[in-house]
């Protein structure tokens, strides 16, 4: 018994020793596992250093302010006598043109042509006198102060005419207030007038009755014709039936007829065509049976057209009663009206003859007719006054339109000895013609080779002055701009390769590329070329910060800059690594480093790359 307890107990504590060292395995694989699924983190300490903030581009070096050689004509080039970063000295010869018209000339010649015939056709107008010719062509014009004599007569004349215009219309209107005033001895007319007004209102009344008793009559007449139309229509059918049902009775009776015609021959009497057409008359299906119920039916059509007519004839009776009724009673009206016209018309003309008899009288008018004779010889005056000065302003206009030709034609003629000066020039640079440098300085650009054609748009070549200097631009961002200070002189990249080479920050302009930037510009000094590229750096000077940590450990997301740091915990199996995010705000930057401020003190161990993406509060484990 007590040998089996014994058993028990070792089996038991056999037991609990594989079970116990089974989970420890477990356990081990089981952390080692997760391990290596945890993101992998380098780590940098956080440090105090110094940090210089750079701004770093590069541009291509442009010349200051470059001379443009250029030619204000298209020339075939014979030669170029320089090539670019030649040095040259003004009046130097840069290239050779050919001897050869070139298309200015052309052009200048065909405007030549084109003026003098614009010339020739403006001396030749209707508007263009002999005399006016020669004057303008022998230089004999007429003088500006001359000519304004003559234009201030000639409106002297029309003012004092346009004076008297407006003294004959304002006595005129004196007069004609005195005749309203004075009024006219006539014998009172104001009953006959009235007469007259009374009898045109009641004849406008009854005109006024006629033509309403007119539609009256025209719509009852249209009524009845309505009505009578039915009947015809339905009688024109009917009609049309009966023609239709003759047809088919004259159509039956022929057929009819051949077909006995040929029933009564003996059979061996029959003609082949004759046997074909008896056998297509007779039978159920042959022209006579068909043509009979055509007939049948035609008779039928006939007879219904013919009871609709009775039927129409019988039912349109009270409408045509009815119609005609209207019709009289409008005709009485409008009879009733007309004689009411004439009526009216006759009391019209009657009280117009009374109305004229009273005004036969001839009062006493003397002084009403001396101040209309007077009206009358200011209106006549008026008229002449309004003719002549009508006239002064057309022979004024004529002036002006003959010194207005004049000084058209002195014009062309000018525009004429322009452009003969501007052929002439032309045709003089035409041949042995050369570019000479306009000043001295360095060749930054050659435009063409020898056998092009220059264009007057396009620089034979550039020629950057020394003195002048250079430039170079490149792109940055606002914050980068804030760090720049115009007078800032900049280091240049592989300096050693230049000689004597120095880059001053001249300014600040908005980026065409890019609105939300801006283009930094520097002056160059030293031995360059237009065209080169510089790489540049420029900004403040180094500084000491209490917590630098590298670029890479900067992060970014919708509530600012942090960083992740990381922070270990003990465990039974050993030390976990979470990560922990700690916000902070950048102070300044170079190419690696940059110097932060927030809840650090300069020892943290800061993330700087990880193998897979890593979130604040989770674990990861470190890069051996």
């Amino acid at each position: 018994m007590n040998e089996n307890s014994t058993k028990r107990r070792d089996w038991i504590k056999n037991a609990m020793i594989v079970f116990l060292t089974v989970m420890l395995i477990l356990t081990f694989f089981s952390n080692t596992i997760m391990n290596y699924s945890l993101p992998e983190v380098a780590i940098q300490n956080a440090t105090s250093a110094s940090i210089t903030a750079k701004v770093r581009g590069t541009g291509t070096v442009e010349a200051s302010d470059p001379y443009n050689v250029e030619i204000k004509e298209s020339r075939v080039i014979a030669s170029v006598a320089v090539k670019q970063g030649d040095t040259v000295e003004k009046d130097d010869v840069l290239f050779t043109l050919e001897d050869a018209e070139s298309a200015e000339l052309l052009e200048a010649q065909t405007q030549l042509d084109t003026l003098r015939t614009e010339y020739e056709k403006a001396i030749l107008s209707a508007d263009s006198s002999a005399s006016l010719v020669d004057r303008v062509e022998s230089g004999e014009v007429t003088s500006s102060d001359s000519k304004l004599a003559q234009i201030d007569d000639y409106n002297k004349k029309i003012e004092r005419l346009g004076n008297a215009i407006e003294s004959y219309n304002n006595r005129i209107a004196e007069i004609d207030a005195e005749l309203g005033k004075i009024g006219e001895a006539t014998i009172d007319t104001s009953g006959e007038q009235w007469a007259v007004n009374e009898a045109q209102a009641n004849l406008d009344k009854a005109t006024a009755g006629v033509t309403t008793a007119e539609e009256k009559l025209k719509t009852a007449q249209s009524v009845l014709e309505s009505v009578n139309s039915g009947v015809t229509a339905a009688q024109e059918y009917a009609a049309n039936c009966e023609t239709a049902r003759n047809e088919a009775q004259k159509k039956y009776d022929d057929l009819y007829a051949r077909f006995i015609n040929l029933s009564n021959k003996a059979e061996a009497d029959l003609t082949d065509t004759e046997k074909t057409e008896l056998n297509q008359l007779g039978g159920e299906t042959g022209s006579v049976e068909t043509a009979k119920k055509a007939l049948a039916d035609a008779e039928t059509t006939l007879a219904a057209a013919q009871q609709a007519v009775a039927d129409v004839q019988a039912t349109v009776e009270t409408d045509r009663a009815n119609a005609q009724k209207a019709v009289d009673a409008a005709q009485t009206e409008y009879n009733n009206a007309a004689n009411n016209k004439q009526n009216c018309e006759n009391a019209l003309a009657e009280a117009q003859r009374n109305l004229s008899n009273k005004q036969a009288s001839t009062p006493d008018n003397s002084y009403r007719d001396e101040l209309n004779n007077e009206k009358a010889d200011l209106s006549a005056s008026l008229a002449k006054a309004t003719t002549s000065k009508a006239e002064a302003e057309a022979d004024l206009q004529e002036l002006l339109a003959g010194f207005s030709k004049e000084v058209d034609l002195l014009d062309m003629l000018r525009k004429i000895k322009e452009q003969e000066e501007k052929v002439e020039k032309l045709k003089a640079n035409a041949t042995g013609a050369t570019i000479v440098a306009p000043v001295s300085g360095t060749i930054a650009s050659v435009g063409y080779v020898a056998g092009e054609t220059t264009s007057p748009d396009q620089p034979l070549a550039q020629i950057v002055m020394t003195e002048k200097g250079f430039t170079l631009s490149f792109s940055v961002t606002a914050d980068q701009a804030k760090k720049i200070s115009v007078g800032d002189v900049a280091e240049v990249q592989n300096s050693w390769y230049y000689n004597d080479l120095k880059a001053t920050v001249s300014g600040f302009k908005a980026d065409p590329s890019n609105p939300q930037n801006r283009m930094v510009v520097f002056d160059i000094q030293g031995d360059v070329q237009a065209g080169q590229s510089l790489s540049l750096s420029v900004g403040q000077k180094s500084a000491n910060y209490d917590v630098v940590v590298p670029n890479s450990a900067i992060r970014e997301d919708n509530n600012g800059k942090f960083i992740l740091i990381v922070e270990s915990k003990s465990s039974p199996l050993g030390n976990r690594y979470i990560a922990t995010r700690v916000d902070v705000e950048v102070l300044a930057s170079d190419d690696t480093m940059s110097a932060v401020s927030g809840g650090l003190y300069g020892y943290e161990s800061v993330i700087t790359t990880s193998t897979k993406p890593v979130e604040a509060g989770k674990q990861v484990r470190l890069a051996d």
